[in-house]
């Protein structure tokens, strides 16, 4: 689940939770035995990040895990602080918790926070031929270049840029 506010200093929280369970007992051994429909992982992030998308605070909670080291992992969330949700925010988590330096359900989630940010947060707006389009246009099918959603609501940047190239499916 992830949500998306206002605080009322101005910043945004943006927040992320994953919680699992098996429909069968899990028996980890030397570790624990989970009966089904028992919590395997409850864990929350919030991002609090300013009306730019950088990163000012960071909160993790790990309330319930499978493993007792899983917790070590929070104190380097921290490395996130100053960090920008935008372009490159996949390959900052990367740099900074990637492989053994973090978690990898917390990595996904913070994947997926930047969507979350940028629906929560009002954007300036654009559609200035000088700034260039907005961040969306040509990063998804109805916000293609060369559609009509584009043609309708930023006609300024409208077949401004030819296809990908990739393959084109064809119908019928």
């Amino acid at each position: 689940m992830f949500r998306g506010y206002l605080r009322d200093d101005s910043l945004w929280d943006i927040e992320a939770e994953m919680r699992d369970t098996k429909p069968q007992v899990l028996d980890i051994p030397r570790v624990g035995v989970w009966q089904p429909g028992e919590l395997i992982h409850n864990m929350t992030i919030r991002l609090t990040i300013d009306d730019a998308l950088v990163v000012r605070e960071i909160a993790v909670a790990m309330d319930d895990v499978p493993h007792p080291e899983c917790p070590l992992v929070q104190a380097p969330m921290q490395m996130m602080i100053g960090c920008t949700v935008g372009p490159g925010w996949r390959q900052a988590i990367e740099r900074n918790l990637g492989g053994i330096r973090g978690c990898a359900h917390l990595r996904e989630l913070l994947f997926n926070m930047a969507t979350v940010a940028f629906q929560t947060i009002p954007e300036e707006p654009t559609g200035d031929p000088v700034q260039g389009p907005p961040h969306y246009v040509g990063k998804c099918m109805t916000w293609d270049f060369n559609g009509p959603t584009v043609q309708r609501v930023h006609p300024v940047f409208f077949g401004r840029q030819t296809k990908t190239g990739a393959k084109e499916v064809k119908s019928g």
